[in-house]
Parts: structure tokens; sequence; C-alpha cells
């Protein structure tokens, strides 16, 4: 048994418990309350914990041999990982609720029971904080349930503590169904809520198993579970290189080891001897600062530093033997495309593509490339707009504003970016696109890729289900009739524009049957039908 959970019994964790989730995460893809085959949970849980994962690795790459690395360090690590790996409502959650336990225990000498009872509570805390709308009957309830049970056991015995939580979190699992209707309808548990019972369960065995070594973990597998793209950095870059400044000559950059009340005093000298001034942190113990200026005296600027903390990777850029770079957009669109026909459209439109289902870390990826200092980024996916927020708030802390308008289909988002404009405020800019992208009814048809019970009756695998705005509205066995059927009865309620957008599973022949059947039924809706390429849906439909 472990007294302490210390830095070895992290990364174990974080090990067993990716082991786990791969091990049933074709069981918890299968708790999908609907039977749309796409945004499963278990792969998103798998994807998070992965990066996680891979977190680790690259801080254990680039240490020295035989340094050790305090549980806090270690927490913050996989925290950091499973936050720019986060995908889908679940992933985004639960990496929430491991940076609430780090942000607990960052600070704590030693980690027994009533401190990681303390930790649970702070991340059931995060977890809610997270979602604007909290539900219960989900991960949150099973979160929150483990953190009374770790606090009530009033114990400081550390495996007691843990097996408490494991023990709650299972059976607020189980009660998940009565609490959300469409579980019950469903007879299944909360996905969200079961993978974290898999995690509690995998550091419940951690702290009672303490005679196996902890294995040392690696970078993840290019394999169809694990994402081999992940750009995680311990220690990113957190501002881009500005051009230059018409009044000050150089352009001095350096890290900076230093605290947060000597930094303040380092802004105010650096702002008086130049400008374009960037000091950001980047959440480092100990704080770990970049430090951007434009002046004309490089030794004041460097002299600075010095008095402040312990300044390194300085570089000194003179503006008059650079070529004059392209001048960056102030404004930029971010939208997530899965499809090679939406994102061509996209970036037709001036909007940067991303693929579908993108991680926290290629959404920031996405937002800093822009170069713009404003960005508007379209989600299209109701799981992808957790992800977005994120990256939002990560955009924003090196001085990128960052909307995210929620789209919740390609549809929304093409209404949305067709009435862009420059010319307006931001702010303004961002409700027009809000307003238009609202103002547009969507739907979207799919085969079935399970039995379900749904508020249009039961529908079994291969039928047609007709969905809009996130219900089925119908079930069919013919493809092209239920969607003739679907468009009738958006119509019925009105709309001038229809667009059709057409997946990579839709047959020859659709996209003209469907403008056909329009024009002889509906003759004063306009029709756009546009070639989308995206995956599971052969169609889906904006309204406006």
């Amino acid at each position: 048994m472990l007294d302490i959970l210390d830095a070895a019994a992290v990364r174990r964790w974080c090990a067993d418990g990716l082991a786990a989730l791969r091990r049933h995460q074709g069981e918890i893809d299968a708790l999908n309350v609907y039977p749309v085959p796409d945004g499963d949970t278990g792969t998103n849980l798998v994807l998070t914990l992965t990066s996680a994962q891979y977190a680790l690795a690259l801080d254990l790459d680039n240490s020295s041999e035989g340094e050790q690395t305090s549980h806090g360090r270690v927490l913050r690590l996989m925290a950091r990982g499973a936050l720019l790996g986060a995908r889908g409502n679940s992933g985004v959650i639960v990496s929430q609720i491991l940076r609430g336990i780090a942000d607990a225990l960052t600070d704590t000498a030693v980690v027994r029971g009533r401190a990681l009872a303390g930790a649970l509570t702070a991340a059931a805390e995060a977890a809610y904080a997270a979602v604007a709308r909290p539900v219960e009957g989900t991960v949150l309830t099973v979160v929150a349930a483990a953190a009374r049970a770790a606090d009530r056991t009033g114990s400081d015995d550390l495996p007691t503590v843990v097996r408490a939580a494991a023990s709650a979190a299972r059976d607020a699992l189980a009660a998940t169904p009565t609490q959300l209707p469409a579980l019950a309808r469903a007879g299944v548990v909360d996905a969200g809520g079961r993978g974290l019972c898999l995690l509690l369960d995998a550091l419940a065995t951690v702290v009672a198993d303490a005679a196996d070594p902890p294995p040392r973990p690696a970078p993840a597998d290019p394999s169809p579970t694990a994402p081999a793209h992940v750009p995680v950095s311990v220690r990113e870059p957190v501002t881009v290189r500005e051009a230059g400044s018409d009044e000050y000559a150089y352009e001095v950059q350096y890290l900076l080891e230093a605290p947060a009340d000597a930094v303040d005093r380092l802004r105010a000298t650096l702002s008086g001897i130049g400008d374009s001034l960037v000091v950001v942190g980047t959440g480092d113990d100990p704080p770990v600062w970049n430090v951007h200026v434009h002046v004309d005296d490089i030794g004041a600027a460097i002299e600075a530093g010095v008095v402040a903390g312990r300044p390194y990777q300085i570089s000194v850029t003179r503006f008059a033997d650079q070529a004059a770079p392209p001048v960056a957009p102030s404004r930029a669109t971010v939208v997530v495309a899965a499809g090679d026909g939406l994102a061509a459209l996209f970036t037709g439109e001036g909007a940067v593509a991303v693929g579908g289902s993108p991680s926290t870390a290629e959404l920031l990826a996405a937002v800093r490339a822009t170069g713009a200092t404003e960005v508007v980024v379209l989600p299209n996916d109701p799981d992808t707009q957790a992800v977005a927020a994120l990256a939002a708030r990560e955009a924003e802390s090196g001085g990128v504003t960052v909307a995210v308008v929620p789209t919740r289909s390609p549809a929304q988002a093409l209404a949305a970016l067709a009435v862009r404009d420059p010319q307006r405020r931001f702010a303004d800019d961002v409700i027009a696109m809000a307003e238009a992208a609202g103002a547009c009814r969507y739907a979207e048809v799919c085969l079935a890729a399970r039995e379900a019970l749904t508020v249009a009756g039961r529908c079994r695998p291969g039928d047609v289900l007709a969905l809009v705005e996130g219900e089925v509205l119908l079930i069919g066995t013919d493809l092209a009739g239920t969607c003739r059927n679907l468009l009738d009865q958006l119509l019925g309620g009105g709309g001038e524009l229809a667009t059709l957008i057409l997946g990579a599973q839709a047959p020859d022949g659709l996209a003209d049957a469907l403008t056909a059947h329009l024009a002889r039924h509906w003759p004063f809706v306009e029709v756009h039908t546009v070639v989308g390429g995206q995956p599971h849906f052969p169609l889906l439909v904006g309204i406006e």
C-alpha cells in the first residue's frame, strides 16, 4: 500500500488509466445515447489521456539522468497535456478534473488522504465551472460523488480515501439513468462518468499495489486510437515575434525566470524605454516569462531583465537589417471542417480550416498561425464547442482576442461567414455572425450505428435517421425518401434559402434528386448545393 501519492505513482496512474480506457474504449463508445456514428466518448477520452501521457514522456526525454520530479510538477504536466489534447465535452471536463487536482496539490509537501480528498473537491469545482449549463446524471455527478465520499471518510489514510472515492463514483454512475431520461430510455449509464470511474479505479490499483515499479511513459503509438500528431510542448512559445516599430530600432526578446512582483517592476521599466511590450508567463514553477520589447537601448532592456531575475535565450533583432514581412491580418476566422470539400469552401471564404474533431492544441495552433490579433472560431459541432472555449482561453493568455460563435453545423458557419464585415468593431461583428448562425436552422441525415430508442421511435442499425438541431425527427429505410421528407418538414416552417451539403457517403444522383424535388414543391426557395465530403452524414441541411 502507498502511504503518499508521489511523482512515480502519478506517472503510473496516467499510464494505467490510459491502458484501462483503451481496453474499454469500444464499450464506452457504445454507451452513446444517440445512435449517431461520431464523437464517441471512449475515443475522445483515449485521445485526451494519450496527450497527457505524451506530455509526461516529453518531460522524461528532456530530463537529465537521475533528476527527481515532484508530484506537483508531474500533475501539472499531466493536466496540461490533457488540456491541450482534450477532445469533445468528455475530454474537456476530464482535463479540468486533472487540472483541479494539480492546482490543489502543487504546493502540498506530502499528499496523503486528506490532501487528496481536498484535491478531489477542487477537481469537482473545476469541472462544474468548465460547463456553462451543468447537467446532473453526467460525469459531473460522478466526480462530485467521489469528492464527497473522499471528504466524508475524515481519514488521512491514502488507500482508504481513494477506495471510498472510486466506490462512490461507481455508485453514482449506476444511478445516472435515474437522473437523465435519455439515459433511462437508452438503458445505459453516462459514458463520461464510466471513463472517470476507470481512471479512479486505476488510481486505487496504483495505491493498493505499490510493489510494482512504475513504468516509464512512452510517446503515443501511431495507432488508430493514438494521435501521433499531438503537438504538446512542455514549455511552448507564448508570443509571436512582431514585425517592428517605426519609432524604435531594435527588438529584444528573452525568457526570464523571476517572481511575479519583480516582473511587475520590469514591465514598468521597459514601458518607459520602449514599446510593443509583451510579458507573459508560461505557468511553470519557478515562474518563467517571455519578454518582448522594441527599444533603442539594448543594454537597458537586458539589464532590466538581470535586475528582475535570470534572463536567457536572449535575441536581438535590428529592424533595418530585416526584409519587410507581409502585414499580418488584424482579424481572422478559424472554422472546423470535417471534410475536404468543406475545408476548400471555408478556405475560399478566407477562413482557416481545421480538420474535424480537433484537439485543443490543434485549434490553438490554428488561431496562433493566423497571426491576427482578433480571431473568431466556428466549432460547427456541439462537442467541439468546449474544446474551442479552452483554445480561446489559452490564446487570450498570449494577447489574442478570441470569440467562439457556437455554430453546431457547417451550414450555420456558412451563414455566419456571409455576414462578416471587417469594417465593424470586432464585438459587433461577432454579434452579427452569431445572429446569422442562430437564424439558420440545421439538420443532418445519417445511418443509425446501433439500436436505440429515440423521440421518433426505435431505430435499428442501418436505418436512415434525420435529425433536426440534434433531435431525431424521422426514421426511414430509404435515404433519398427520408431526405425529401426532411426538407418538406423544414420548409413547412418557412425559409427562403436551402443549403444542401453532400457528404462522402452521398450516392450519385442524390443532389439532383433533391434539387428537382425542391424545384417542384418549393419553387420560391433558393437552393445552394455543396460537396462537403464530411464523413458519417450523407446530407447536412441549412435553412435560412
